[in-house]
């Protein structure tokens, strides 16, 4: 009967550790999916009100993109994603 129990509780074990890598690969899927003003839309709210992306220049975007990447915990491809759509604005 201990070993039944070693065994399920082992296999809980390897089938929550599966299931949590395959959700992690998913999540990072998705963000990896989505466009500049989604990752903007969904992370810069979080903390103050979005500014218009005409509020600053070219340059000036990629200061506030450096300064928030750290802020807002953001990969560099999101912050790049992000930096690029803000800068189509200004076009």
């Amino acid at each position: 009967m201990k070993n039944y129990l070693n065994i399920l509780i082992v296999s809980l074990f390897f089938a929550v550790m599966a299931f949590g890598i395959s959700s992690c690969v998913s999540e990072k899927q998705l963000t990896e999916a989505k466009s500049g003003a989604q990752l903007w839309a969904e992370n810069c709210v979080r903390c103050h009100n979005t500014p218009s992306p005409t509020s600053y220049s070219d340059p000036q975007w990629d200061v506030v993109g450096l300064h928030m990447r750290v802020r807002a915990n953001l990969t560099d491809n999101e912050t790049k994603k992000i930096i690029e759509f803000l800068k189509s604005a200004n076009n």
